[in-house]
Formats: C-alpha cells, sequence, structure tokens
C-alpha cells in the first residue's frame, strides 16, 4: 500500500482525489452514497448553468447536505457577472470549491457560449475568473481539455492556462483529450480523441506552482499511482461511478487515513435511513438507489443486486421491504464481511 503526500498545499480541499461532475449522475443522492466509502474524496455537482441557478430554482440546484462535504459546485456559463453571482450563491450555501466548466463538448452548451469552446476565448475565462473570485472566497478552479479542434497546440494550451492563471487561478484539472466540437456526440467525445497524459505531464512541467488535476481515462490504482507522480491529484469519472467501492481504498491509500473501511452491507445498512427520509419526503428510492448498482460490481449475486434495484423496484408496492430483502439476500450469498 503506497502513501502519496500531497505536492501543494492550498487552501480549501484536498483534490488528491477528485470524482467528476457528470450530469445526470453527481447528483446529492450519489455524493451521499460515495460520501459513506470514502471520507476524504472530493466531489462534485453536476454541471449546473446560471441561468438555472439565476432564474430557476435555486433553492433545489443548490441542495446538499453536510454529510457530503468536502463538496464543490461546477458551474457552466460565460458571463463573468452571473458566473459571479452564482459563485457568492455557491459560497453562501456551503460548498467548499467553485468549478468552471471549460470542458463539456455538447452542441447545447456550445450554443450558448459553455463549456469546452471557452478554450477558443482564455480572455473571457480569465475575466470570468476574476470576476468569480471578487465575489466569493471559496477557492475557484477550472476543468478544461488540452484543446479543441482548429485550437490543439501545446502553445494555444498554455496561452489558455497563463491568462487564466493570471486572473487567480492556481487549480486546473486538465482532461488529457481535445474535445472535437463538430462531428462528434459527448459520448464519443469521452473515448475517440486520443488521452495524451505526457502533454498533461508537460504542462505540470511548465507550470510548477500550479495545481495540475489529471482527468481522463483512469481505472485502476496502478494508473493513480503512475499520474500521482507527477500531478497534484487525480480525477475519476466513470469508473468511480460504475465501480464505486474502487473508492474503499482512497483514504488509506491517498490520505494516510486507516479507519476502517465499512463493509458493503454497512454501506448499505448506511443508506437506509437516508432512503427513508427521501421516500417520507415525497421522492422514490430508485432515485437514490440508481446510483448503488455497481456496489457489488465483479461479486457473485451482482447481475441479481441490480436487478432488483433497476427493475424490481418499479413494480413493488413497498420499496423499503424489497430494500431489506435484498439485503438479506447479499448476505446470504456473500457473507457478512464481504468487502
Amino acid at each position: 500500500m503506497s502513501l502519496h503526500p500531497p505536492t501543494l498545499h492550498r487552501p480549501g480541499p484536498s483534490r488528491r482525489f477528485c470524482v467528476a461532475p457528470m450530469l445526470d449522475w453527481t447528483d446529492r443522492h450519489c455524493r451521499f452514497f460515495l460520501r459513506q466509502i470514502s471520507r476524504h474524496a472530493l466531489l462534485y455537482s453536476e454541471m449546473i448553468t446560471t441561468g438555472a441557478l439565476l432564474h430557476g430554482d435555486a433553492q433545489r440546484f443548490l441542495a446538499h447536505s453536510a454529510e457530503e462535504q468536502p463538496v464543490a459546485l461546477q458551474l457552466g456559463g460565460s458571463d463573468p457577472q452571473a458566473l459571479a453571482q452564482c459563485a457568492t450563491l455557491c459560497e453562501q450555501a456551503g460548498y467548499a470549491e467553485v468549478n468552471l466548466n471549460v470542458g463539456c463538448p455538447s452542441d447545447r452548451v456550445q450554443n450558448n457560449l459553455i463549456g469546452a469552446c471557452l478554450m477558443a476565448h482564455p480572455q473571457l475565462v480569465a475575466d470570468s475568473v476574476r470576476a468569480m473570485r471578487e465575489h466569493c472566497s471559496i477557492p475557484v478552479t477550472v476543468k478544461h481539455r488540452i484543446g479543441i479542434n482548429g485550437r490543439d497546440s501545446y502553445a494555444g494550451l498554455c496561452d489558455f492556462v497563463g491568462q487564466v492563471h493570471e486572473a487567480g487561478c492556481d487549480s486546473f484539472i486538465v482532461h488529457a483529450r481535445i474535445a472535437i466540437l463538430e462531428g462528434l456526440s459527448p459520448k464519443e467525445n469521452r473515448e475517440v480523441p486520443p488521452l495524451r497524459y505526457a502533454v498533461v505531464e508537460q504542462l505540470k512541467r511548465d507550470f510548477p506552482q500550479l495545481e495540475i488535476i489529471l482527468n481522463g481515462g483512469l481505472q485502476s490504482f496502478e494508473q493513480i499511482d503512475a499520474a500521482l507522480g507527477w500531478a497534484d491529484g487525480v480525477m475519476l469519472g466513470r469508473e468511480a461511478y460504475q465501480n464505486p467501492w474502487l473508492l474503499a481504498e482512497v483514504d488509506a491509500r491517498l490520505y494516510g487515513d486507516m479507519h476502517p473501511v465499512p463493509s458493503r452491507f454497512e454501506v448499505l445498512q448506511k443508506m437506509r435511513p437516508y432512503i427513508a427520509r427521501h421516500i417520507e419526503g415525497g421522492g422514490r428510492m430508485h432515485q437514490v438507489t440508481r446510483h448503488m448498482l455497481g456496489l457489488f460490481q465483479g461479486l457473485p449475486g451482482a447481475r441479481h443486486y441490480r436487478r432488483e434495484l433497476s427493475t424490481a423496484v418499479h413494480h413493488c408496492d413497498d420499496p423499503l421491504e424489497l430494500y431489506d430483502q435484498l439485503l438479506e439476500q447479499m448476505h446470504s450469498r456473500l457473507g457478512q464481511d464481504c468487502q
């Protein structure tokens, strides 16, 4: 078991291990569940647009519980004043960090000058960061690609990072792929452009004073250990979501926290009161348990577990009774001490 002391000490939460903001995935229920497995991983909200916060139900979008901390909120937008207002709302709501999305390749957000297309407008990103920092005291970070089609040179990447750094951003989460803004879907943009970790490593060498977090394609602690040989932190997306038990090793391996890790069954037990409160408040169990489907990935009974929580839950009169029965079934199959 290897321990990696942080290479940089900055105010705000540790970014040694982060779970990426993922639309329709990393909502407050997902974050509460993941927090039962790791005390220290930095969790991110889904991207929330400035329009949604300023003209929609801000309380609903900002909702989270103290048990989720440390948690950061990711904003989508390009109007500096609107972003500044939203950064203030994020701080007032108790988030530990506010992050600006400069990486999403979706056509929908491009039309509103949100996401990866902003890499072609480094001065606008710099102005946005500056305005956000002037209106909040929590850290302001930027998540971006290594380039976009038509602007994918290393010199262009350095120009972008340099301008944004001059505006006061010291922490950059870098997805090690370019984004192709025409002809590829968001899903294809996570898979088709090749990963280029060497570009991000060079960026760290050229900007040693900055905190550089590597994002993209990481799936194992072997890869994480290799990345942390030069990066200040890592961010995992789909792997952390689909195989959440990976987080069970994070606290000991990356933070030196040797507290006992709960078993998968103990995690299920800890989630039950949360689910019950959600149902009592008018919610549906599936809104919570859909994030828990990967808990037993790779173990006997995992398919049965997923089927019960994803299908049977919609056809039962008492979802909590189904949950309790499933807990007993998994205990019978695997034993209470299964990690």
